[in-house]
């Protein structure tokens, strides 16, 4: 009897793991920013999540050449391009509070990190907040999911 009370409890708390690893599963996949510039990909990557620019409306600079980090404070990472950059790093899922947190967005436009938090909003939203210090103190950006048409 104690064997089988004992795998039940083991089932449950399983399952629960699993059910919270398959919610903050919910954020791969590929997203745009509201200004529709660019997309991100969203990956896990161990038991974290990190985006990638995989897209840009506008992917070459005005010399006809890959668009690069030309903001970043780090004059070495300057050269690097922009498509195929991680700005979104080290996210973690918080079950109890449904969000993804503990990491930092990169911004190219102006070559600053914040830290962020983002929150599925819907099956096929995000809200990115990034901020400095605590998020009373930042930007928050929707990012739409971009899903295959069925065919």
């Amino acid at each position: 009897m104690k064997k089988l009370i004992y795998s039940l409890l083991v089932s449950v708390f399983t399952l629960g793991g699993l059910s919270a690893q398959e919610a903050g599963d919910k954020l791969i996949g590929v997203w745009q920013p509201s200004n529709g510039r660019s997309m991100v990909k969203i990956d896990k990557i161990g038991n974290k999540f990190y985006g990638r620019v995989v897209w840009l409306k506008e992917p070459n600079d005005e010399n006809g050449k890959p668009r690069t980090d030309i903001n970043n404070p780090d004059e070495s990472l300057r050269s690097t391009p922009i498509k195929g950059y991680r700005i979104l790093k080290d996210f973690v899922y918080d079950a109890e509070e449904g969000l993804w947190t503990d990491g930092t967005i990169y911004d190219p436009n102006n070559g600053s990190t914040y830290n962020c938090k983002i929150e599925l909003t819907e099956e096929n939203k995000i809200e990115i907040r990034g901020y400095v210090g605590t998020p009373v103190f930042g930007r928050t950006d929707v990012w739409t999911r971009l899903v295959k048409k069925k065919k």
